[in-house]
């Protein structure tokens, strides 16, 4: 990892800057599998499922028969930690539910707003290296919630055709309706466009790798809206003089291990820190079985030195991480002053990877510094706010004549017309 001291401001864009790819050949790529699954359906996305996963599928739904099966191959503690997970999850999203208010804004005008599920959304999940069952809890659980009306899974088989068993009891548990077995862009494009068996839905939910995330990019411009953009995960440590080195150590290669374009930030305010969290991090890699995958994340990774937290913290918001951790005195006053964050971890105790599985908050969150103007998934991802407003003859009194000045200056003559026959006929 890179160290840098006490940089001054014109250094920080520098140090904020995410590894960049060169996506101009994979964006014609993935331009390319996207018009196919569009015009072929499912045969499309079978040919690629044979062609990158290797997995030869008589059919992409997945049956009755595999799901019962996916439940003797899950054990009973992980069953009860994923119904732990999911129970927090529902709590914490649950109190996130919208009330709308009736607002007279004049005399005879009244205006609220209601909230609506959005009818069918699609989840991706990633199979990969790492399955990640945890993020079938996060994206299922709140459209439940919501009252999403169909949920549709889509994720990557194994050689053999089947899905990973502790994501299929994932989806039974948060009340997934549909299961598909497609990865990558294929997957994307299927639930984009609808092919013979995967439903077209209206939003599209969930991480992945460069390719899934250009084709959510590409299908959100005309047939389907996203979560939201997103790159490669990352964290940002803030630590003191008094932080638990060892903890300090372990967040940053928790992030480390998610693949060679993560990238991990650490930020002190002591030397001392610093050179502890060092000598910990090259420790903790030697034990990890995924030890060269996050060697090669280090890389991208920087450690810098500041002069005190009011620094850190504006360094912080200059990067604004997807996930940022607080392992500070006074993380409550520093708390106060983050602006732009996808998620934060108050205390030495609050790791990472309480937020990823089981404290109740979501883990699908904003990265590449889009955490400036993007929040992470939450309830009102799955929801539209439909306003509504009545005008009594009152009401027409009240406004009329305003509507009826603005339009004409605006040279709408039909907009004020439409005003103005309702205005005489009191």
């Amino acid at each position: 990892m890179k160290i840098i001291r006490h940089p001054n401001r014109q250094e920080w864009s520098a140090i904020v800057e995410r590894p960049h790819l060169d996506v101009s050949q994979l964006n014609t790529t993935v331009a390319a599998v996207l018009a196919d699954v569009k015009a072929r359906g499912d045969e499309a996305v079978r040919d690629y499922e044979l062609k990158f996963d290797h997995a030869q599928l008589a059919s992409l739904a997945v049956g009755e028969e595999e799901m019962k099966e996916a439940e003797l191959l899950v054990s009973n503690d992980l069953k009860a930690a994923i119904e732990l997970a999911h129970h927090n999850i529902k709590v914490f999203h649950e109190s996130q539910r919208f009330e709308g208010k009736k607002i007279q804004t004049q005399p005879g005008v009244v205006c609220w707003q209601k909230s609506v599920a959005i009818e069918r959304v699609g989840l991706y999940i990633p199979g990969g290296t790492a399955p990640l069952f945890s993020t079938v809890l996060m994206l299922a659980t709140p459209a439940k919630i919501a009252g999403c009306k169909e949920i549709v899974l889509c994720t990557p088989p194994n050689r053999e055709g089947k899905v990973n068993p502790a994501i299929l009891v994932a989806a039974r548990v948060a009340g997934v309706s549909k299961i598909f077995k497609a990865g990558g862009v294929q997957a994307i494009g299927a639930m984009a466009y609808g092919t013979q068996s995967v439903p077209k839905v209206y939003k599209i939910f969930g991480p992945g790798n460069q390719y899934v995330m250009a084709a959510k990019q590409q299908v959100s411009l005309h047939d389907a809206a996203i979560d939201m953009p997103a790159g490669p995960s990352e964290v940002c440590v803030i630590a003191d003089a008094h932080a638990n080195a060892q903890f300090v150590a372990a967040d940053l290669l928790s992030q480390a291990e998610h693949g060679i374009d993560s990238q991990v930030l650490l930020i002190t305010t002591s030397e001392e820190m610093l050179q502890q969290v060092l000598r910990e991090t090259e420790a903790q890699l030697q034990l990890l079985p995924r030890k060269e995958l996050a060697a090669k994340t280090l890389e991208n990774s920087k450690f810098v030195l500041v002069g005190d937290e009011q620094e850190a913290i504006s360094l912080s918001n200059c990067y604004a991480p997807e996930h940022l951790i607080l392992q500070v005195d006074d993380y409550e006053q520093l708390a106060e002053k983050v602006v732009n964050a996808g998620s934060v971890f108050l205390g030495k105790y609050a790791c990472e990877s309480a937020g990823d599985y089981a404290s109740g908050t979501n883990h699908t969150l904003p990265t590449h510094g889009y955490a400036t103007a993007y929040s992470g998934v939450n309830l009102d991802s799955y929801q539209r706010k439909v306003t509504f407003q009545h005008l009594t003859e009152e009401g027409i009194r009240s406004i009329g004549h305003a509507v009826e000045l603005m339009a004409e200056a605006e040279q709408l003559d039909a907009h004020k017309n439409a005003m103005t026959v309702r205005i005489k006929s009191l």
